[in-house]
């Protein structure tokens, strides 16, 4: 499967860029800063420098080129303002979605947040992120592509031990970023992850038996 990564230079994007590419899949990179390019070769996949927030969609269609899957990790990051939290986790989201359609890309996994609500209420920073999450969930939802939505609880650097819980609704934990990536891993390849959004979080599941059960 060749596999495009937007937010190619993040924790849980470079687990799972090794974790493709260990698998045979080819993975192009989508990273806005060069100096990141030399990590990205590290971990078996091609670098694409490319701004999210600054290209247009037909240069960032040019960009993402032929694939078989998108997998969106980018986003504002720690720290961002409420601006950043538009334009990046909701305007870059949407962009890739229309970048997908115009190169025929037909999967699309959207790694969100829980909590993401495209209704949540108030005005401070973590509010307008949790609705720019939730708005591209629900435009990919409706994009006619075939996608999934990964909506992880609160994530740690702590190593990954490949049992998760996967549901609609679950309470609020923490999961570690390894075993999103393995999560996203085994979803592109599962066909019963197709037009599911779930949340997830630690578990005592083996990660392939839970995406499986969806």
């Amino acid at each position: 499967m060749r596999v495009i990564i937007a937010g190619g230079h993040g924790k849980i994007a470079l687990h799972l860029t090794r974790r493709l590419v260990e698998r045979g899949d080819v993975v192009r990179s989508l990273i806005r800063k060069p100096e990141q390019s030399d990590d990205i070769r590290e971990s078996g996949a091609e670098p694409v420098l490319c701004d999210l927030e600054l290209e247009s969609a037909d240069e960032l269609a040019r960009a993402v080129g032929a694939a078989d899957a998108i997998v969106f990790a980018a986003g504002a990051g720690p720290g961002s303002g409420i601006a950043r939290k538009e334009t990046m986790d909701y305007g870059g989201a949407v962009k890739l979605i229309a970048a997908a359609k115009a190169n025929g890309i037909g999967r699309y996994v959207m790694i969100s947040s829980i909590g993401a609500d495209a209704s949540a209420e108030g005005d401070d920073t973590f509010s307008v992120y949790l609705r720019a999450k939730g708005r591209a969930d629900e435009e990919l939802a409706a994009s006619g592509l075939d996608y999934t939505v990964v909506r992880p609880t609160r994530l740690s650097d702590e190593p990954g031990v490949g049992r998760v819980r996967i549901g609609e609704h679950l309470e609020r934990g923490s999961v570690a970023r390894e075993d999103v990536a393995e999560v996203v891993a085994t979803v592109l390849h599962e066909a019963a992850a197709r037009g599911k959004t779930f949340e997830v979080t630690d578990g005592d599941q083996p990660i392939e038996e839970a995406v499986r059960l969806l």
